[in-house]
């Protein structure tokens, strides 16, 4: 995919502002290297974003483009709505991105392999980091990405969209266990 911005190792912040650190119950399904999580990432488009505002949560599915240099995801949205109220009055988020390789017959199991991240949402203000961002995300989902981009990064088109960063604080991966699909 060629969604992807220059930049360093984008390192992971490894545990938060007082929290309580949970481990993966089964580690023979752990997927802690981070290149792996990365291919997974790389290869789908579609995350799921969970958000909490008071005691009500709330899961959107959403298109992105991940900058490895910045460690995070944009994902775009209009300009109003419940997602942009949730992210206003609590930015904390908790997203997945799924690989789904299909049920396993005569296992009664199904292959996958999973990222999941806790972050912060953060409203990107700057013009051309707001064009930047749209167009890695049409990169990342087209697969003759400049003639739409030409288009749609017009000043107009770039000032009636909201363009969010999920920077990422921690990461973590997990995998089917026993499947082919990716040995």
């Amino acid at each position: 995919m060629g969604a992807w911005c220059d930049g360093g190792e984008g390192g992971i912040l490894w545990g938060m502002e007082q929290k309580r650190v949970y481990h993966l119950r089964r580690m023979d399904r752990d997927m802690a290297d981070r290149g792996e999580q990365l291919a997974v990432i790389r290869g789908q488009k579609i995350v799921n974003v969970a958000m909490c505002r008071g005691n009500q949560p709330y899961l959107v599915t959403l298109d992105y483009a991940f900058c490895e240099g910045e460690n995070c995801f944009y994902v775009h949205c209009a300009r109003e709505g419940k997602k942009l109220d949730f992210l206003r009055e609590n930015p904390r988020v908790w997203g997945q991105v799924m690989e789904d390789g299909g049920y396993v017959v005569g296992k009664c199991s199904h292959a996958y392999r999973s990222v999941a991240f806790e972050g912060r949402a953060e409203f990107v203000d700057d013009m051309e980091q707001r064009r930047t961002a749209l167009g890695m995300m049409v990169e990342q989902m087209e697969p003759d990405p400049e003639p739409l981009k030409r288009r749609l990064l017009e000043q107009a088109t770039v000032e009636n969209v909201v363009v969010l960063r999920l920077r990422v604080e921690s990461m973590t991966g997990k995998k089917s266990r026993g499947s082919s699909v990716w040995q």
